[in-house]
């Protein structure tokens, strides 16, 4: 179990009906680019992206956590978090996998915990935030369509979201309910140390666990360069063949000619490469 003594939420049956999805301004908002360098791979759990399993079938879900927090076994875990939020039910799931947890969980606010990955946050026995992070709590958000009837209904359903979520954000934070309700009503987003004043967190993440995916950069940087290719007027096989001329080490142009033509011509790819760019 954790080692605080966090609330368990109970999810209402009637409720299952509803849909949750991250909101865009979430996303808007959202650091992807960011993440850790865990110490320990095999017991870190990443929540990098919405919660909830989207159209696109991508997303952080409860099974999936619940069979890493398996393959993990009752070790203390580091949960790596950068999410805008998402499917409010998921989120809980995951809030009481951790919750339940029998080894220590320390939970890392590497760019933004926002909604439901906000809850998933507060499970921590220890949450440290990098610098310029965020967390940001809020009321349960939903689209009702319909009568009066159907919007009072709709009323209903997500007051008692909300008293659950005001209750983990209260046992955690030591802060009383009334006053957790009205920053949730102000759509709260807390900095470091706002975050560590409000008792949301409990201190900085070291500088040095913080770092950009370096295996992406490359990734990325090819990605950007096919974009201002394609905007050029290149084809896509022009594209592949240059993309491939250049960070191959092995330009078509160097096996006929002298062992410098190849460096030439590498030079002179780069060259109209950049000019493609500036124009």
């Amino acid at each position: 179990m954790s080692l605080r003594n966090l609330p368990e939420i109970r999810a209402d049956a009637g409720l299952a009906g509803m849909q949750f999805d991250v909101r865009e301004d979430a996303i808007d908002a959202w650091q992807p680019e960011l993440q850790a360098a865990a110490p320990d791979p095999a017991t870190s759990i990443s929540i990098y992206g919405r919660i909830g399993q989207g159209i696109d079938g991508q997303g952080i879900t409860s099974r999936s956590i619940a069979a890493a927090l398996r393959s993990i076994g009752p070790r203390a875990v580091t949960v790596n978090i950068n999410s805008p939020g998402g499917d409010y039910f998921e989120g809980l799931g995951i809030y009481n996998l951790l919750r339940q947890h029998a080894g220590e969980v320390t939970v890392h606010v590497l760019s933004m915990a926002a909604s439901a990955a906000s809850v998933i946050a507060m499970a921590g026995d220890r949450i440290l935030m990098a610098d310029h992070s965020r967390i940001m709590i809020h009321n349960a958000w939903g689209v009702a369509v319909g009568n009066r009837h159907d919007m009072a209904k709709a009323v209903a359903m997500l007051e008692p979201l909300d008293q659950d979520m005001a209750s983990v954000y209260a046992s955690r934070s030591g802060m009383d309910a009334g006053k957790v309700a009205a920053l949730m009503d102000a759509e709260t987003f807390m900095s470091v140390d706002d975050a560590i004043n409000r008792g949301f967190a409990d201190a900085r993440l070291a500088p040095a666990k913080v770092s950009r995916d370096k295996a992406r950069a490359p990734a990325k940087a090819l990605a950007m360069v096919e974009a201002s290719l394609t905007k050029a007027g290149y084809s896509r096989a022009d594209r592949r063949d240059l993309l491939k001329d250049l960070f191959s080490g092995k330009p078509r142009a160097a096996e006929p000619a002298t062992p410098c033509a190849g460096d030439t011509q590498t030079a002179a790819l780069l060259q109209g490469l950049l000019n493609t760019l500036k124009a």
